[in-house]
């Protein structure tokens, strides 16, 4: 029987890839240590995609930003994008597996 075979246990997606970029798993009951940096890194990349979003606000709103800063700004917007991407998809795969086990989430 494999790890993800056993009860209780599923592959999630982590909020960072590998040297190479490819996507990077744990498998587990959620209470191991990486499951739960997992959590913490998730928490702090919303947060900061959130602070982001206000400084965007603030930096649209005036009519002399330059040309660096509004690039700098698009770059910041695509890896904080890229981010909660990443978190939506580990998170969505959660919840279809944890709705496929009986529980009364349905996938949209």
């Amino acid at each position: 029987m494999s790890a993800t075979e056993n009860e209780g246990s599923s592959a999630r997606l982590l909020p960072w890839t590998s040297p190479d970029g490819k996507p990077c798993y744990v498998v587990g009951d959620g209470t191991g240590y990486v499951w739960r940096m997992a959590d913490d890194v998730e928490c702090v990349q919303l947060g900061m995609a959130d602070d982001l979003l206000g400084h965007a606000d603030a930096l649209l709103a005036e009519d002399r930003a330059t040309g660096a800063e509004l690039r700098y700004l698009a770059r910041r917007l695509v890896e904080s994008l890229r981010d909660v991407r990443r978190v939506a998809e580990s998170r969505g795969g959660r919840l279809a597996r944890r709705s496929e086990d009986g529980a009364s989430l349905r996938r949209v």
